[in-house]
């Protein structure tokens, strides 16, 4: 094979096994925060009123988003040392063991306390195994892919979001439309045990991918940095932060618009469950089209102002959403829905590139996945049990809205502080 050829194959190993890698850790996460709002309070918080019980299942969901950092800088280290390819493999089985063994746990009514403990460090594994994946996924697809089209090629990873939104939302209402009454008694196990032959597909399709060349450049060079994480932390404190600022108008809302919406829909509007699987299922499908072709814009218009303009899209949503969603109309919900992932694709197609092209290769891993992970803490992990909390507290979502619109401004206060690196500096 000649060396155009090969570098053709790897190129397109590397964003389908980067894409099909993220599709299952995204599967996983998000399985768990469907979970959270529909089953988790009903079999591992029972007692107390319903918004306790769902408080209960967020915070669980809050601490795998903590403990996404951990895993940011634990597998950025080896990712930065080691590459990307062989970490990368970690990642997945951190996860994907992480969510099988959700599908064996006992509940509290088997078990008593010790099935939420159980449940809670289940989701701490969770968290550092996606908190792994991002930096590594997105790398070896833009790292392999031509470097004129770096938008397009490490949104192709960001696509694990949607589809990971689409197979989990998919496999639990068809689940629960097949089990009936007895999704709550045993089949809601079903999708959590599917992860292993996830892991399986993901493994092979990884394991056929050869290390990036940029990473292996910088060992012909022997420029491999002994502590990347801490280097990362020292020499680029401002973008490390920016990152995490700038995606607060994507992350808070995307768990508002995915997650907290099933609470909101089915306690406050007493709208039907699947059909609020099913609208989110029809949006995730847009999601699909919309993150690479955001992605491929940002390579013709900028990756600022791409993700400038999605930052304003979701700010002036905020009140509509909600408006949208409390007529009640099946058309107009749906229509919410969709539009709420479409604004948020705006941002996410040209994250990866702008958060990635913002650290040299040598502690990229680390500073990228640091930087975008810190962002589940301060914004995706809180936002679902802020908004339960308003909900709790005011029986109206006026303030979450008002909340929307501020972390729009944040966002964008962290877009304008996010310095711009010269090509060279990228490489």
């Amino acid at each position: 094979m000649s060396d155009l050829a090969l570098i053709r194959t790897q190129r397109r190993r590397a964003a389908v096994a980067s894409t099909i890698g993220t599709s299952i850790e995204w599967y996983d996460f998000f399985l768990y925060n469907t979970a959270a709002a529909l089953i988790f309070p009903h079999l591992f918080f029972p007692g107390g009123t319903p918004y306790a019980g769902t408080l209960a299942a967020f915070g669980t969901q809050f601490v795998g988003f903590a403990a996404r950092p951990i895993g940011a800088a634990l597998f950025g280290h080896f990712g930065d040392r080691i590459g990307r390819r062989g970490t990368l493999i970690g990642t997945l089985l951190t996860m994907g063991i992480g969510t099988l063994l959700i599908g064996c746990l006992p509940t509290a009514a088997s078990i008593g306390l010790a099935a939420p403990v159980l449940l809670t460090i289940l989701r701490i594994v969770q968290g550092i195994g996606v908190g792994g994946e991002w930096g590594g996924s997105v790398l070896l697809a833009m790292e392999w892919g031509d470097q004129n089209k770096r938008g397009f090629m490490a949104s192709l990873p960001q696509l694990g979001v949607p589809i990971g939104l689409l197979l989990s939302t998919g496999v639990v209402r068809l689940i629960s439309t097949w089990a009936g009454d007895g999704f709550l008694a045993w089949a809601w196990r079903i999708p959590f045990l599917l992860s292993v032959v996830l892991i399986g597909i993901g493994l092979y399709v990884r394991l056929r991918v050869l290390e990036s060349p940029q990473f292996e450049s910088v060992v012909a060079k022997a420029a491999v940095v002994r502590q990347p994480v801490w280097r990362a932390i020292v020499d680029h404190p401002r973008e490390v932060l920016s990152s995490a600022f700038l995606r607060m108008a994507e992350q808070a809302p995307f768990y508002l618009f995915t997650n907290f919406v099933l609470t909101y829909g089915t306690k406050q509007l007493k709208l039907n469950q699947d059909d609020l699987l099913g609208y989110t299922l029809i949006a995730a499908a847009f999601g699909v089209v919309c993150v690479p072709l955001f992605g491929w814009l940002s390579d013709r218009i900028g990756r600022k102002l791409m993700y400038g303009i999605g930052i304003g899209c979701v700010g002036l949503f905020a009140f509509p959403y909600f408006g949208l969603l409390d007529t009640k109309v099946t058309g107009l919900v749906l229509l919410a829905i969709i539009a709420s992932l479409v604004f948020h694709a705006m941002q996410y197609g040209p994250q990866a590139a702008l958060i990635a092209e913002s650290f040299g290769t040598n502690v990229r891993y680390s500073g990228a996945g640091l930087g975008y992970q810190l962002a589940s803490v301060i914004a995706g992990g809180p936002a679902p049990l802020i908004a339960t909390a308003i909900l709790a507290g005011t029986a109206s979502s006026t303030w979450i809205s008002w909340y929307i619109v501020g972390c729009a401004v944040v966002a964008f206060l962290g877009l304008l502080a996010l310095p711009q690196r010269t090509p060279a500096a990228q490489a």
